[in-house]
């Protein structure tokens, strides 16, 4: 009996320890893939940067973004860059970076740009194997701290518990909630008395022009910069695009038809800055006013429009009757080297594609895109979790799921030009590049004189252009007099002390 017993006690204790086992390791397999609202990981370094060295900390985190209940109903993740042989921050620039799309996480700018951290690339943008990072000695981090905020549903960062799509993605409520997050990152940061800038790219530019006016109206937050590196508009255009709007469009043309030695030879002889002049004339004094009457124009005046607009655009003339004066987008990408059976890129028009037919009006992938995703996606995976040390299973959104976004009510450039009438130390530096097809160099010129229609800000309004596309910084060329005009903006605007801020 007392044999059977023992027996019997045996073979329910290993009953008991296996059930338990199952216990402990089921968790592991039903947990979903999140982060702490609230953690954070730094590291130091160290770069020389123009000669100099500078000592720096990162720390990658998530700060928490809240609801009206006071609970977390999502989490944002930064990267922040802080030189660490600065005693006095007081006078220490910080500067927050966007992307844009929107749902683009803030990778590009980040290891493409002004962070002390490159990704590696050929010299002309291309993808290279091994995929990683190298040491940025062009990067700003001399003159200004960086923090690189991924949205919520980008990059890291994700919506909690009961938190709604509708309260992150729209124009206004991506600005409503940033703005707030952005105060919490000052406070925890104890970045008050510092001098502050905004940088935005593409989307990220109208996210920007937004914030500024945010930031100062409901949080007194009071920037001396924002920097807009391929302006798209910033709510000054049509929400659909018009024939006026893609008539603005010829002097890119222009560009990229140059770039591909598509002009006729008196043009193409010509540096590229010398023809634009003449290209951007044309388009305001005599295209787009013909482009404004229609079919009403006459047909002799037609001929003499089309047979120009080929000129300046590398394409046949029939070509642009054929699309009544105003060839789309789409079409151009096509056309322009169709009869060598190649396709060009649209965010910058260098890259050059094959579609699976000649035929057809527009290619089938946006060739720039696809080499982009393939350099900077490994290189933003092994720099945050293997060089950095942050540790997640949560996949890294290059594009997140944010849609459908509400465009409703943008009026962000309103906001930018009432915040700098409002702050006479907020200055504005625009970055755009010629062969751009998505944010074009004239358009972005077009938005800020809507913006700025009195002319009363335009002695704070800087505006450069680059021989680059809508990614400026993937040459290196380009890349290093980007961060070189940004940290010129920097030193030029950050305010003497005890300097009064006035008219």
């Amino acid at each position: 009996m007392n044999a059977l017993l023992k027996r019997s006690f045996r073979l329910f204790s290993c009953f008991t320890l296996f059930v338990l086992g199952l216990a402990y390791i089921t968790p592991s397999y039903g947990q979903q893939r999140t982060l702490p609202p609230d953690t954070s990981v730094t590291t130091t370094h160290q770069i020389t940067i123009n000669g100099q060295k500078v000592p720096y900390e990162v720390t990658v985190g998530t700060l928490p973004v809240y609801g009206k209940d006071g609970k977390a109903d999502a989490s944002v993740q930064y990267t922040y860059y802080r030189r660490t042989d600065v005693k006095d921050e007081s006078n220490r620039p910080i500067m927050i970076s966007f992307n844009g799309g929107p749902g683009t996480g803030s990778l590009w700018m980040h290891l493409g740009y002004t962070s002390p951290k490159r990704l590696k690339v050929s010299d002309d943008g291309y993808p290279v194997q091994p995929y990683g990072v190298e040491d940025n000695p062009h990067s700003i981090l001399d003159v200004t701290d960086l923090v690189y905020v991924n949205p919520v549903n980008t990059g890291f960062s994700r919506i909690f518990n009961d938190g709604k799509k509708k309260q992150f993605f729209g124009v206004n409520e991506d600005i409503n909630y940033l703005a707030d997050w952005i105060d919490l990152f000052i406070s925890r940061k104890g970045r008050w008395n510092s001098p502050k800038y905004l940088i935005g790219e593409s989307y990220g530019t109208t996210r920007v022009a937004g914030l500024a006016g945010k930031l100062q109206s409901a949080h007194d937050i009071y920037l001396d910069g924002v920097i807009l590196q391929g302006q798209c508009g910033i709510g000054e255009l049509p929400s659909r695009s018009s024939r006026t709007s893609s008539a603005l469009k010829l002097p890119y043309y222009t560009s990229t038809a140059w770039y591909h030695k598509q002009l006729p030879q008196d043009l193409q002889s010509k540096d590229l800055t010398e023809i634009l002049p003449e290209v951007n004339d044309f388009t305001i004094q005599k295209y787009i006013p013909a482009v404004t009457r229609g079919g009403s124009i006459n047909q002799n005046e037609k001929q003499q429009i089309a047979k120009q607009v080929a000129r300046y655009s590398g394409l046949s003339v029939q070509f642009v009757l054929d699309h009544n004066l105003v060839v789309p987008n789409s079409a151009f990408w096509k056309e322009l080297l169709r009869d060598q059976e190649k396709t060009i890129g649209r965010l910058d028009s260098r890259y050059l594609g094959i579609d699976k037919m000649n035929g057809g009006s527009r290619p089938d992938y946006n060739a720039e895109l696809s080499s982009w995703e393939n350099s900077f996606t490994p290189a933003i995976n092994h720099y945050l979790r293997d060089e950095l040390g942050f540790k997640t299973d949560l996949q890294y959104y290059v594009f997140g799921p944010v849609h459908p976004w509400n465009r409703d009510d943008n009026h962000v450039g309103d906001m930018l030009r009432r915040a700098m009438e409002e702050n006479p130390a907020l200055h504005v530096l625009n970055q755009q590049g010629y062969y751009d097809g998505a944010c074009d160099v004239l358009t972005a010129k077009y938005a800020l004189w809507q913006m700025d229609s009195s002319g009363k800000l335009k002695d704070r309004i800087k505006f450069i252009s680059y021989k680059s596309g809508h990614m400026l910084y993937v040459r290196n060329k380009q890349m290093i007099k980007g961060n070189n005009d940004i940290r010129q903006f920097i030193e030029n605007t950050v305010p003497q002390k005890g300097q009064p801020i006035k008219y």
